[in-house]
C-alpha cells in the first residue's frame, strides 16, 4: 500500500516551491509580520472547562473521496459558529481534500471564532502564509517533521501569536511533541498510512500527554457514546470532520453530540 501521508507531503513541498516562485519566503514573512499580532485565540477557545468542539470544513478526503457534492463553505462555517462550535478547521490542501487558502481567508474574515489551517505543514513558509490568510492556528504532523524543525515551527507559530495543533499517532510521537514544548497535542484516531480508524486510540495516550497541555481527540468521533467516553477520559477538545459535514442539520448534530 502506498504511503499516502508521504505522498501528500511530497506534493505539498512541490506546491510550496511553486508558491515561492510567485512570493518568496522573505516576502511572505514580511507580509505576516506587518499584520497585527494574533492573540492565541485558538488556545483560549480550547481552555474552557467543558469539552470544546472544533468543527471541520472539508469537501473531500483521501479515504472517502468526495464527501459532499455541494460545498457552501461560508454557510457551513456560519452554521458552525451559530451552533456553538469553539473553532473551525479549514482544509487548504487542494489535491486530495479540494481545499484552498481562499476558502480559509473567506471564512476567517467572516466568523468571530478562531480558524485552524488544516494542511500538511512541511515548510515554515506555510506558517507565515497561514497568518496572511487569516488563520489563528496551524496543524503540525509530528511524523512529517524532525525534532529540530518541529520545535522551530512551534516557536515561529507562537511568535506570530498563533497556535499549533501538534498531531501525534503513537507514544513516541507524543514524547517528541512534549520535548518540542507543544501546548496543544492532538491524537489522530485515523492511521494516515492505512486509513484504519480506532476511536479509542486517543484514550490510550491520554495519560501520557498529561494535563500540562490541551489534549485534542481527532477523527472517528461519531456518536454521543464516543463523546461521553472522551469526556470521562479528560479530553479537552474534539475535532470532528465527516460526521459534521454529512449532517443535514449541523446545529442539531452538534447539540446531539454535546448531550
Amino acid at each position: 500500500m502506498p504511503d499516502i501521508l508521504q505522498t501528500i507531503a511530497n506534493a505539498t513541498a512541490m506546491r510550496v516551491k511553486t508558491s515561492k516562485e510567485a512570493i518568496t519566503l522573505e516576502q511572505m514573512k514580511e507580509k505576516a509580520l506587518s499584520l497585527p499580532q494574533k492573540e492565541h485565540a485558538f488556545h483560549k477557545a480550547l481552555q474552557k472547562k467543558e469539552l470544546s468542539f472544533i468543527c471541520e470544513c472539508k469537501k473531500a478526503s483521501p479515504s472517502k473521496g468526495q464527501i459532499v457534492a455541494d460545498f457552501p463553505y461560508m454557510e457551513i462555517a456560519h452554521q458552525y459558529e451559530a451552533a456553538g462550535a469553539d473553532a473551525i478547521s479549514v482544509l487548504t490542501e487542494p489535491q486530495w481534500f479540494l481545499g484552498s487558502l481562499d476558502i480559509l481567508q473567506e471564512i476567517a474574515d467572516s466568523v468571530s471564532i478562531p480558524c485552524l489551517r488544516k494542511d500538511f505543514t512541511v515548510d515554515e513558509y506555510m506558517i507565515y502564509e497561514a497568518r496572511v490568510y487569516g488563520a489563528d492556528a496551524i496543524l503540525l504532523i509530528v511524523s512529517l517533521l524532525d525534532e529540530e524543525r518541529l520545535e522551530r515551527y512551534i516557536d515561529i507559530t507562537h511568535s506570530l501569536g498563533m497556535d499549533a495543533l501538534v498531531e501525534c499517532h503513537d507514544a513516541e510521537e507524543v514524547d517528541r511533541a512534549k520535548r518540542a514544548h507543544a501546548r496543544i497535542i492532538g491524537v489522530n484516531n485515523r492511521n494516515l498510512r492505512t486509513f484504519s480508524v480506532d476511536a479509542s486510540h486517543c484514550l490510550r495516550l491520554r495519560q501520557q500527554v498529561g494535563s500540562d497541555c490541551i489534549f485534542v481527540a481527532e477523527s472517528g468521533i461519531k456518536t454521543v457514546q464516543d463523546i461521553r467516553a472522551l469526556k470521562q477520559a479528560g479530553v479537552d477538545a474534539v475535532l470532528i470532520g465527516e460526521t459534521m459535514m454529512l449532517a443535514a442539520d449541523k446545529a442539531k448534530k452538534l447539540e446531539e453530540l454535546n448531550g
